[in-house]
């Protein structure tokens, strides 16, 4: 246990939980009915069984907290281990205390225990975050097409069959997705609980009887390559995740919503920042909008760096980061790679190169994940280094922006 100011950190119970719930509801101030506030308390309560919960307490009193999940992320092809952080909060008479960062730091301890080396959250403050280390790593489109801008593509040889939302063809094609999607969500079993139990439409569909639904497409050998999950209300129909394998699965689940025409005005959906929905659709005049999704925050640079798909076999940069949370990643990490075999090993704080490249974690993580590439980075002036290098930089990181569409 962790003393301040006659304060007390350490794991909170579960029979503690109602006093967790207690302090979300009161610092977001949550206007909830009874159903829904029940149904708030069970989904925490779930959390609670599954993750790692600490806090500050003032005697028995929770005052501050922070809870975080374990999950599995793909980064260009590697399976990291990651931690989610939810269910942050203190009351704002111990505000302006530093509990946060010390709640926070313990969190990153533990993960960094736990091997997870990585770790997302859904900021209720970017700015807030941002101070702690993460950075924005992915956006989400949310989109409206009109009943007339609905596409009919013609010659989709496979069908469409409405299945359970935990049907095994819908998970195999979730698990093949996530396989080759950069920065997705390997859904274990807690992922997929978070999946069911948190909608992204809550206020819309939380007090009504109107069940999450799955279809899947299966091409004209029976295999199932997409699925969609849906929702009809109100003569609208509500997309909440579209996964296709193949340019034909993805016709034909919108054909699937096209044959809703009859029953619905417009369909509106959310889906990956990087998807182009409207550039797909043949009437492209669609509303669109997208917006900065998930942060990420590298827990251990060292071990992050040493698992890292470097894009090239023979190269030799060097990485100064500071980090103003944790002292075990500031330094100075000199990365060698010899036919595709990479060393790293950290070198004195005074030993600078010509081919060192400075930065923050912040910088370090929305690059390294690819939402921001390192010479756009410089130009920002988030990096500082040689323009060889940072071209050097440019040739040795993989391309691609991450996808994330889950939520917890």
């Amino acid at each position: 246990m962790v003393q301040h100011k006659g304060l007390v950190m350490r794991e909170i119970r579960l029979d503690e939980m109602g006093q967790s719930i207690d302090l979300l509801n009161y610092v977001f101030q949550m206007s909830m009915s009874i159903k829904k506030d029940r149904r708030f308390v069970s989904e925490k309560s779930r959390q609670f069984h599954v993750g790692h919960a600490l806090g500050w307490f003032d005697g028995d009193q929770l005052v501050s907290q922070i809870l975080s999940l374990p999950f599995q992320v793909n980064i260009y092809g590697v399976a990291y281990e990651m931690g989610g952080i939810t269910a942050i909060g203190t009351y704002p008479e111990y505000s302006k205390q530093g509990l946060m960062d010390q709640l926070i730091k313990e969190t990153l301890t533990v993960m960094r225990n736990d091997n997870r080396y990585i770790s997302y959250l859904f900021p209720f403050s970017i700015p807030y975050y941002r101070k702690k280390g993460w950075e924005i790593m992915s956006d989400i489109v949310e989109f409206q097409v009109k009943d007339t801008q609905f596409p009919n593509y013609k010659e989709v040889a496979g069908q469409i069959r409405r299945v359970d939302t935990l049907d095994e063809d819908v998970l195999h094609v979730y698990e093949k997705y996530a396989s080759h999607a950069h920065g997705a969500m390997i859904r274990n079993s807690i992922a997929w609980n978070e999946k069911f139990h948190e909608d992204y439409w809550e206020e819309k569909f939380i007090d009504s009887n109107v069940h999450l639904q799955a279809a899947v497409y299966y091409d004209e050998e029976n295999k199932p390559q997409g699925y969609m999950f849906y929702r009809i209300m109100e003569e609208n129909f509500y997309i909440d995740e579209i996964i296709y394998l193949q340019e034909e699965a993805r016709k034909g689940l919108w054909n699937f919503v096209s044959a809703h025409k009859s029953m619905v005005y417009n369909a509106y959906g959310k889906t990956a920042g990087n998807e182009p929905v409207a550039f797909l659709l043949e009437d492209s005049e669609i509303i669109q909008k997208v917006s900065p999704y998930f942060m990420a925050r590298i827990v251990d640079v060292l071990k992050f760096l040493e698992r890292y798909p470097f894009d090239e076999p023979n190269f030799h940069i060097r990485f100064h980061i500071s980090d103003p949370l944790v002292e075990w990643n500031n330094g100075i990490y000199d990365i060698v790679s010899e036919n595709w075999k990479v060393k790293i090993s950290t070198v004195d704080e005074n030993d600078r190169e010509d081919i060192t490249v400075e930065m923050s974690i912040q910088t370090v993580t929305t690059m390294l994940l690819g939402y921001k590439r390192p010479k756009y980075l410089q130009k920002i002036e988030r990096l500082k280094g040689a323009d060889d290098t940072i071209a050097v930089l440019e040739d040795v990181l993989p391309v691609g922006i991450p996808t994330f569409i889950d939520y917890f």
